[in-house]
């Protein structure tokens, strides 16, 4: 599909301890039924950049539903905000996994019309966002793929891997201050000791944190990087292609 492939938009709300989540699901309008995508973003949460990376990606023909980790009273305004919205998540990682199974749930409820299978659907998430993809997966949910971009690689219960079902893909830059080559490694033995069917650990050199956001500018620290950006989303299609096929 081109990037002229007109979307459809939709905003559901999905009510949780006490918290109102304000997800938004996007999808091609003449595609009909797709296969879905649970996008959760960084730690901004739902923002403008979080749009366009949904609709670039229901462009490629898929139903997209942006994930609210938050609840629509905490919408970051600055990076400070952001660090306070996700440490408590951080620092909970039962009640993360809470929060993106009802979002799964909820995708799979209120998009039903735009999904070709309630278990057609996989998880992509970027920095924060990514680290909540692969708990998804080690949560043991049913999932095509589960895809990281920048993402957290650290998890409390290592062991918990054994229940992954899906593939997983981590896009990672070599370069990463904050998640650095010991979180790197640790993840890799997660992965074996676990006996992990099918994952892949891609890292890409001179690139450092929120390497896909173009607005990311922290020298050193966050940089946009529009080489390492553009392989990263073709390997995300490339596997996208391969397990949606299946």
């Amino acid at each position: 599909m081109t990037e002229a492939q007109p979307l459809g938009h939709r905003i559901v709300h999905q009510e949780r301890n006490g918290l109102r989540h304000v997800h938004e699901i996007f999808y091609p309008e003449t595609a009909g039924a797709c296969p879905g995508i649970l996008m959760t973003p960084n730690f901004f949460g739902p923002s403008d950049s979080a749009r366009e990376h949904a609709r670039s990606i229901a462009r490629h023909g898929y139903t997209v539903m942006m994930v609210d980790m938050f609840s629509e009273s905490v919408r970051p305004q600055d990076r400070a905000q952001a660090v306070d919205a996700i440490t408590p998540l951080l620092g909970d990682h039962l009640e993360m996994r809470a929060r993106i199974r009802a979002a799964l749930d909820c995708f799979r409820r209120e998009a039903a019309d735009r999904l070709t299978g309630p278990d057609h659907i996989a998880a992509v998430g970027f920095c924060f966002g990514g680290c909540v993809s692969l708990e998804l997966a080690r949560d043991g949910a049913d999932l095509r793929a589960a895809i990281s971009f920048h993402g957290r690689l650290t998890t409390p219960n290592p062991a918990d891997a054994r229940k992954i079902r899906a593939p997983i893909l981590v896009l990672h830059g070599a370069e990463d201050p904050g998640v650095t080559q010991d979180s790197v490694s640790g993840f890799i033995r997660e992965m074996r000791e676990a006996e992990v069917d099918d994952w892949q650990l891609v890292q890409y050199s001179k690139t450092v944190h929120s390497f896909t956001e173009p607005s990311a500018n922290i020298p050193g620290q966050a940089e946009y990087n529009p080489r390492s950006s553009r392989r990263a989303f073709a390997l995300m299609y490339a596997l996208l292609d391969e397990v949606f096929a299946a």
